[in-house]
Parts: structure tokens; C-alpha cells; sequence
């Protein structure tokens, strides 16, 4: 007789399935193929190097064996051979929470928000606005309490924010207080990341715990395509490294506009860039924590405008992922950059086509991933709560598979074939239940006849449900209030010293 189901006194109701995805599945290069472009990409490092190099990166690149040729700097094949080998192949990213860390390198990817947008779909009126401090706070609120955006990286502008000093810190310490995962930002002048450190110091108790298990990192975009560096942003990726923050060197390059058309010319070109910033940040600091965003992006040439959620981008982000496997450097790449303006059919479609490619090409780090739209230009806290339910189906679906003699199962299906004739009612079929599978939490998998009763509501609909419940959820900072206030007095920073939000001023 088969086994009645019936709870097992070992069967923990909170099991989970594994959410770990694996990468690296997904190979549109032959191994010789990748190569070529890897090879390609050092090559125009060497050969064609890069201008606009500011000095002080001039004469540390040049105690590293790096050539001066006119108004340009050239990379040298030792050098890079050094950092490839040499460079940390992991990089784990803190959080204060402490149960979502990242450990960024090899095959493991995760999946979080990105974007700096300017603007944002009101939840209410459901039309586009200036985004305000207010927003970037409540997106990283909304964030932390949505399971399968595993980190925050700045997704909205505060446009009313008047100085890039004050925009930088406030951004910051809006995603410190939003948030427990971990966060990445971005600043403009080095002086103002000094001041983010003393924040995270405080914050962690001392630099000394801050340096061990940093919570905050920071987006570098050191070149600007085609091969010019960006004077400004190596001085922020050395008071980065310095003050002891991952740091991410990424680089935009567009395809067809500020790199070839060709997507292997444009791959190769935006390797390059990418490369120079962690061999620059290796020079630093051979122990300095990088994860390269090689980053080429799609343009519609009829537009001119940048297209993220087509095949071509898949495509091209693939082919960056999968040569980033090659080099064995954690890495991270843009994907789920919609030209969608709200979360409808087209933005799930594109989405999902990028967001899993970049997974299973390899890519350690997906921004971008959740809650933009209109090609990064906007973000919707709708868009949130919707592809939360879309990051699970994706990471799940790309968890190695657990095949044994167990899950083989060939016991079980003998004794079910001579007996019930079912599954259902088998011990292990309960057991795992919930262990084994991921429910969604707002898709709809109702019946044609309970849709039918008069009560169907969209998918935006209830994603606007949600996102009002856990707004208004009151959540614990884990900060001491008054480390709060004295920061916020101390630097300045455009929060209600009573309520701790921000303050709404708007005023563009």
C-alpha cells in the first residue's frame, strides 16, 4: 500500500527551495570563440590604449609597466596577465541584515535594482514625475521586504536635492535607512565619499567592522566609450578602495554610437574599458575588492535611443558574461532594462529575456533587474512588487538540479504503479511541498471559474495592493534612533529629525 500523506515530525513548515542560481549554462561563444574576444579586448587595452587620463592615474599605471604614447596610455600584457591571476575571484557583498550577503564571483548570480532614474510612475496617479528623496526611500523600503531582490543598488534620482554633495549623502543614508540589504551608490567627488565612510563607520560601530564586512559599495563608471577615461570617477574608485568599499567598475558602451556595430567589436571594446578600471583599481590595491560591469547596450538605429530589452541586448550581455567566466573575475551586467513604460505584457517579456540569459551566461550580479522601465529612464514601485514574483521563477528555474538515487525515485514510482495509482498521497510528495517549490505571491494561478466570479483583478491592480500594505508596514532600522539624529544633524541631511523620513520638499 502507498504511504498516506500525513506531516512528518522532520518537515519544518518554513522549508524553502533553494534560490541559488547557477550560471554559466548559456554559451553562445565556442571556447575558441571566447578567446577571440578576450584576446581582442587586452589587445585594444595594448595596442590602441586610452586618452584623457588624468595624471596621478598616469604615474601609478606607469610604476606598473604601463607605456605613455602621446596624449594616450597603453596597457601592458604583463600587467594584465598579473591582475587576472592575482585579482580576488570573490567578492562578498555585506548586508546589515546579515542573512543576505552576497558572495559574487564563480557561478553564483543575484538579482537586484539599478538605474539612477530620473523619473517615476506615481502609485496613485499612475503617470510619470520627477523622482524625489522621498521615493528612492520608499523603493528601498518597499525592496527590503521583497524576498527575491537580494541586493539595493540606487534606483531613482532625488531631483530635488540642489548640490551633488548633498545629493550623494542623502541618497546614501536614504537606502541605509530603507534597507538592510546590501546597497550600492555612487558618488561624484572623492571628498564625498570620506564623508559616506564616516557614516558607515558609524554606522558599523568603527571603520575596523566596517572594513570587515562592508554594507555599502560603489558603482564606478571610469570611462567614458570610446576609450577615454574619466578623471573625476578615478579619483572616487581610489578614496573607495582606500576607505576599504567594493567597488564596481563598470562601463556603457553603446553599440553602434560609442562602440562598433558589430556586437563583437562593441562586446570586445567594452571589455577593455571595463578591465582598465580593475587593473587601475589592482595598482591601488592588489587586495582591493572589484567587480567588473562591462555593460554594452543595445541602440534602436532608427532612433538613436537605447533598446534593453531586445535580443540583441541578451545577446551581447551574454557574450560579456560568458568571456567573464573565461577571465574567472566576479562580475556584473545590466539586464531587465525594459523600453516598456509600465509593467504590461511587454515589460515581463523583456524582462525575463534578459534577466535569465544574464544569469545563465555567467553574469554575478544583474542590476537593473527589478522596478525600472522606459529604457532606465523611469522606475515604478509596481514594477517592484511584479517582478519580485519574476526574479523567484528565474532563480529558481536556474538552481542545479538535485539528481540521485533518491530523487530518482524509481522505488517510489514501482510502489505507486502497484498500488494507488498516485502521487498525492505519498509522505514525501507533503514533505516537499514546500521545500521543493516556489509559490508566487501575487501571480494569479486561479481557476477559469474562481477568476470568473466577478472579482478579477490585474496584475498591476494587485501589485498597487501590495505595494501600499508593505509602505505602511513599520519596520525596525536596527540603527540606535539617536545615532540617527546625530548623524542627520551632523551632516546635514534632509530628514525630518522627529519622524525620520525625508523631508517632502518639492521643488525642481
Amino acid at each position: 500500500m502507498a504511504r498516506r500523506g500525513r506531516r512528518n515530525s522532520e518537515t519544518k513548515d518554513e522549508a524553502k527551495p533553494s534560490l541559488k542560481a547557477a550560471g554559466g549554462t548559456y554559451q553562445p561563444l565556442n571556447l575558441n570563440e571566447t578567446k577571440e574576444i578576450a584576446d581582442a579586448a587586452i589587445e585594444i587595452m595594448c595596442t590602441v590604449g586610452f586618452s584623457e587620463c588624468p595624471e596621478p592615474v598616469v604615474q601609478k599605471l606607469l610604476k606598473f609597466g604601463c607605456q605613455k604614447n602621446g596624449d594616450r596610455i597603453h596597457f601592458t600584457n604583463s600587467l594584465i596577465d598579473e591582475v587576472l591571476q592575482k585579482i580576488s575571484k570573490f567578492v562578498t557583498l555585506y548586508s546589515r541584515s546579515k542573512k543576505d550577503d552576497l558572495k559574487v564571483g564563480r557561478s553564483a548570480s543575484f538579482v537586484g535594482t539599478g538605474g539612477a532614474s530620473p523619473y517615476i510612475l506615481d502609485i496613485q496617479t499612475d503617470t510619470y514625475r520627477a523622482s524625489t528623496l522621498n521615493d528612492l526611500y520608499d523603493s528601498a523600503r518597499l525592496c527590503n521586504q521583497l524576498d527575491h531582490i537580494q541586493f539595493f543598488s540606487r534606483s531613482l534620482v532625488a531631483r530635488e536635492i540642489k548640490t551633488p554633495r548633498d545629493l550623494d549623502l542623502n541618497t546614501v543614508f536614504a537606502c541605509i535607512l530603507g534597507t538592510q540589504k546590501h546597497i550600492m551608490t555612487s558618488a561624484s567627488e572623492p571628498e564625498h565619499v570620506e564623508e559616506i565612510a564616516e557614516v558607515c563607520y558609524s554606522i558599523s560601530g568603527s571603520e575596523a567592522k566596517f572594513r570587515a564586512e562592508p554594507f555599502v559599495s560603489f558603482n564606478i563608471n571610469h570611462a567614458i566609450p570610446p576609450l577615454r577615461f574619466h578623471a573625476e570617477s578615478f579619483a572616487v574608485m581610489k578614496v573607495a578602495i582606500q576607505k576599504g568599499f567594493p567597488v564596481h567598475a563598470n562601463v556603457f558602451g553603446q553599440l553602434g554610437a560609442s562602440s562598433p556595430v558589430t556586437t563583437a567589436g562593441s562586446v570586445a571594446q567594452t571589455l577593455a574599458e571595463a578591465l582598465a578600471g580593475a587593473v587601475y583599481a589592482y595598482c591601488i590595491d592588489p587586495e582591493a575588492k572589484v567587480i567588473v560591469g562591462p555593460r554594452p547596450m543595445i541602440t534602436d538605429l532608427r532612433t538613436g535611443g537605447f533598446s534593453g530589452g531586445s535580443g540583441e541586448q541578451a545577446l551581447a550581455t551574454a557574450m560579456c558574461g560568458q568571456v567573464m567566466r573565461y577571465w574567472d573575475l566576479p562580475c556584473s551586467a545590466i539586464a531587465g532594462a525594459t523600453d516598456s513604460k509600465s509593467a504590461d505584457a511587454q515589460s515581463g517579456f523583456e524582462k525575463s529575456l534578459t534577466v535569465n540569459t544574464a544569469i545563465q551566461s555567467g553574469a554575478n550580479l544583474i542590476t537593473q533587474a527589478a522596478g525600472t522601465q522606459a529604457g532606465l529612464m523611469g522606475a515604478s514601485l509596481k514594477a517592484y512588487v511584479i517582478d519580485n514574483d519574476m526574479l523567484g521563477s528565474l532563480l529558481r528555474a536556474n538552481v542545479k538540479p538535485d539528481v540521485s538515487k533518491k530523487t530518482l525515485a524509481i522505488e517510489s514510482i514501482s510502489e505507486v504503479v502497484h498500488g494507488e495509482g498516485h502521487f498525492l498521497g505519498q509522505e514525501e510528495t507533503y514533505a516537499r511541498m514546500k521545500s521543493d517549490f516556489l509559490y508566487p505571491e501575487i501571480s494569479d494561478r486561479r481557476s477559469i471559474d474562481e477568476w470568473s466570479d466577478g472579482k478579477q483583478k490585474t496584475l498591476e491592480g494587485k501589485a498597487k495592493i501590495r505595494v501600499l500594505e508593505l509602505l505602511r508596514n513599520t519596520q525596525e532600522s536596527n540603527l540606535d534612533p539617536n545615532l540617527i539624529r546625530t548623524l542627520i544633524k551632523k551632516y546635514s541631511l534632509s530628514f525630518d529629525l522627529l519622524s525620520l523620513q525625508p523631508i517632502k520638499v518639492i521643488d525642481f
